[in-house]
């Protein structure tokens, strides 16, 4: 089984606003949480911040953990269906913006980013991950 760890941000506004890139992977996409893959040998704190930044072109602080997550993903639902099963732990972070520009990743997995209230994230397509954070920052029941 492969092991993926990676570092996300729940991201709001004074609006009351939900920050989502939109992930893009041939079969795969969706509105997804800002983060991705810790880097060998980077901390969690700095991986969060290094993907917020590449997915949304803003500079974030973190104001602390907000939960972590494991799940398996079997192989046949992964990018590559031929790809063994993957265990992905998922630490989550809420963060604020203090800096930067709102602009979408070059040559990334994501090909979109954008503000969208509670009611228009409740329409979209999205990752399971972005509703579970929702949760555990008590954003939804």
């Amino acid at each position: 089984m492969d092991l993926r760890v990676a570092a996300y941000a729940l991201i709001t506004d004074d609006q009351g606003r939900m920050l989502l890139p939109h992930w893009n992977e041939g079969a795969h996409s969706g509105w997804t949480m800002p983060g991705g893959g810790i880097d060998p040998g980077e901390h969690p704190d700095d991986a969060a911040v290094r993907e917020v930044l590449e997915e949304t072109g803003y500079r974030v602080a973190l104001d602390g953990l907000l939960g972590v997550d494991s799940a398996v993903v079997p192989g046949p639902a992964r990018v590559d269906p031929s790809a063994r099963p993957m265990h992905a732990v998922r630490i989550v972070y809420r963060a604020h913006v203090v800096g930067g520009e709102l602009r979408v990743e070059q040559d990334g997995s994501t090909d979109g980013v954008a503000w969208h209230t509670p009611q228009e994230v409740d329409t979209l397509e999205r990752v399971e991950l972005v509703d579970l954070c929702r949760r555990w920052a008590g954003l939804i029941g």
